[in-house]
């Protein structure tokens, strides 16, 4: 069965340059290269721009699943082999995501009256976040995942305690990244973004630290 996945992952890294070759000399030799909030075209380019755009995004996908794969080998944390499987579905969950975003970009560039709109970028970003936040009340101390501050991966209380909190809020913030994307308007669903970016990110780093400066009164 492992073997099985990791085949399919391996054919799922190279789908986007299978596809690419695939519509070749259906492109045309010039595509848009660049999309402004409201969905325009801010840049063309030449179609073979998009072949470097490929072949870095498969590089940093299949560096990604190595290292997610492998990193129990290098951690120094003695729970790094609990973390394996872990970090393996993790890697697995954001490589999809890069492929599907690679496979849209060239779909999108042989269809160029379907117009790639922000809100479903923003949509499987926060779907991602969501997804991402379902492993965290999981995942145990270590140097690559995870809320990796001087406080937490000197004492597994701290780290437990904030990534149980981080998995609330990424869970629910994901999902409301996704829900904004749909029903607002690209500016706000945007800003929308940001802001709850700003919450997932320092509510879990500041409840943290509290507990970091609590710890230390006599």
């Amino acid at each position: 069965m492992k073997k099985a996945v990791s085949v399919l992952m391996w054919i799922m890294f190279f789908a986007p340059a299978v596809l690419l070759a695939v519509v070749w000399n259906r492109l045309p030799d010039i595509i848009p290269m660049q999309y402004g909030l409201d969905g325009e075209v801010n840049r063309y380019g030449s179609k073979t721009e998009l072949v470097v755009v490929v072949a870095i995004l498969t590089a940093v996908n299949i560096g990604v699943y190595l290292l997610m794969s492998n990193v129990h080998k290098i951690d120094p944390k003695r729970y790094a082999v609990e973390n394996r499987d872990r970090m393996k579905r993790l890697g697995r969950i954001i490589c999809i995501f890069i492929t599907a975003i690679l496979c849209f970009i060239i779909y999108s560039s042989l269809n160029q009256s379907l117009k790639p709109k922000p809100q479903f970028i923003l949509v499987g970003v926060g779907l991602l976040f969501s997804f991402m936040g379902n492993y965290m009340f999981n995942i145990k101390p270590n140097y690559f995942a995870g809320f990796r501050l001087p406080w937490t991966l000197e004492n597994e209380d701290n780290w437990r305690m904030t990534h149980n909190l981080a998995a609330k809020l990424w869970f629910g913030g994901g999902l409301l990244i996704a829900l904004c994307a749909l029903l607002l308007p690209d500016r706000f669903a945007f800003i929308s973004f940001i802001a709850i970016m700003c919450v997932l990110v320092i509510v879990p780093s500041v409840y943290s630290y509290r507990m970091f400066r609590k710890s230390r009164k006599p």
